[in-house]
């Protein structure tokens, strides 16, 4: 990941869990999929601009091209949501088990790449996510943890996205990995442009299932990033549960929603105006 993170650097302290929760979400995605009607896949989700087909097209396009590296292409959006967009635009004329096709054939082939990159020393390798910054090869399981469990439960069933379907709670071993990802990519994914609204410590407290504290700390230089460190080291506070801040922290719900601000509100409020973790 990005030089001034401090999250999750030590080997020592890696661990399979984003890979445990990867292949929990999915075996939960596809539970939900097998109840999924013709008509219901073309209900609008909560991710903007796409349907319940769409996000299955999506994470199926992530897990193709985990496993079949397309390639490097200069005409393609450095945006990476406008390429997210693309490949699932690519897909739109395909008919709903064509997608689903994708998606089942792919997912365990990814799984199974995700698998062998929790081993030494592949493990610690950086892996370049273009629009998304650069990781360490093991943490690669915590984006696909990150982005079933987002997809699944904030944009495909209600009570946000359209699907009447139930799944289980959301636990520890479910949500932390989700979590860890985008503590990750806070620093990488914007930039200056979010750096510069941090001018003093901010504590990132986040409670329930998947619960972690974390402080947000100013960039050093103009140009440098912002630095997430674990434990409380400021005196202005931002508490929210673990499983809302997926929800906000994506720009998916408003903040105001779902944190309580405490100590200096003013210096915490730009932050959180900007933060947009893909």
């Amino acid at each position: 990941m990005g030089q001034d993170l401090r999250i999750g650097q030590d080997s020592s302290t890696m661990t399979r869990a984003g890979l445990v929760s990867a292949r929990v979400s999915t075996g939960q995605l596809a539970d939900v999929v097998a109840l999924v009607d013709d008509g219901q896949w073309d209900l609008p989700s909560a991710c903007a601009g796409w349907r319940v087909i769409d996000v299955i097209a999506h994470l199926g396009a992530l897990a193709h091209e985990a496993v079949e590296p397309p390639a490097p292409d200069p005409s393609l959006p450095a945006n990476r949501e406008r390429y997210h967009d693309l490949r699932v635009d690519e897909r739109r004329a395909w008919s709903h088990a064509e997608v689903v096709d994708e998606w089942r054939a792919f997912t365990p082939r990814q799984l199974e790449i995700l698998e062998a990159a929790q081993e030494p020393p592949r493990s610690g390798q950086p892996v370049e996510v273009p629009g998304l910054g650069t990781y360490p090869r093991h943490l690669l399981a915590n984006t696909m943890a990150f982005n079933v469990l987002c997809h699944l439960r904030h944009d495909m069933l209600a009570p946000d996205g359209p699907l009447p379907f139930a799944v289980p709670e959301e636990t520890d071993a479910l949500v932390a990995p989700a979590v860890e990802f985008m503590l990750a990519g806070l620093p990488q994914m914007q930039g200056p442009e979010l750096a510069a609204t941090v001018a003093q410590p901010l504590v990132l407290d986040l409670t329930g299932p998947g619960a972690t504290t974390v402080t947000v700390l100013p960039a050093t230089r103009q140009d440098a990033r912002l630095t997430v460190r674990p434990g409380a080291g400021g005196a202005t506070r931002i508490t929210s549960t673990a499983s809302d801040f997926i929800a906000w922290g994506t720009t998916r719900e408003p903040w105001r929603d779902h944190c309580r601000v405490t100590g200096d509100t003013s210096a915490a409020t730009p932050f959180l105006d900007r933060l947009d973790i893909i």
